[in-house]
C-alpha cells in the first residue's frame, strides 16, 4: 500500500508499531504535541517519532523494541542536535536498567504512555529550530498530498 509508505518503511516489529502508537497518543492527549514518524533529519538519520508541541517544542523519541535493538543502536547520539527534549520509548516489558540514566524514558503499549523520567531541556538555536520547522511543515504537506493523491509522482 502506497499511503502506508509514507509513514512506515515495514522495518518496525509489531512491538515497535505498538510502542509508537500509545506514545503518540500519549503526547497528543497529555501534551497537545502533535507528532511525526519516521522523520529523516539534515544528518541523514532518521527518527522514530518527532514531536511538535504548542509552542513549537521539538521533542525526539527513539523507540527500542527489544534489549538487541538498544544493544545494536548507536546512532541515537545524533538526534540530540535536532530537537529540544530526546527521549527513548520502550515496551513495558523490556527493562528500563538498559537505558542511559541521563536520558528522558517513556514507557508506552499500544494505547498510551507514561514519562518514566524527564529529559533534560537543551533549546535548539532559532536557525536550526527554523529550518526544522520549514522542513516539518512541508514534510506533513507532502504525506497529506500523497494520502489524497497516491498516484501522483
Amino acid at each position: 500500500m502506497k499511503e502506508l509508505s509514507i509513514i512506515s518503511d515495514a522495518r518496525q516489529s509489531a512491538t515497535a508499531l505498538k510502542v509508537q502508537r500509545g506514545l503518540m497518543r500519549f503526547l497528543r492527549q497529555q501534551h497537545n504535541f502533535n507528532c511525526f514518524a519516521e522523520v529523516t533529519l539534515a544528518n541523514s538519520r532518521r527518527c522514530d517519532v518527532l514531536g511538535v508541541g504548542p509552542k513549537g517544542q521539538l521533542w525526539i523519541i527513539e523507540i527500542k523494541s527489544s534489549l538487541e535493538d538498544f544493544r545494536v543502536d548507536g546512532k541515537w547520539h545524533e538526534y540530540k542536535d535536532f530537537c529540544d527534549r530526546f527521549y527513548f520509548a520502550k515496551p513495558i516489558e523490556l527493562s528500563s536498567e538498559i537505558f542511559p540514566k541521563q536520558e528522558g524514558l517513556i514507557v508506552a503499549d499500544g494505547h498510551g504512555a507514561e514519562i518514566l523520567r524527564p529529559a533534560i531541556e537543551d533549546l535548539l538555536p532559532a536557525a536550526r529550530r527554523k529550518a526544522m520547522m520549514t522542513n516539518l511543515a512541508r514534510l506533513g504537506a507532502k504525506r497529506v498530498h500523497n494520502l489524497m493523491d497516491p498516484d501522483f509522482g
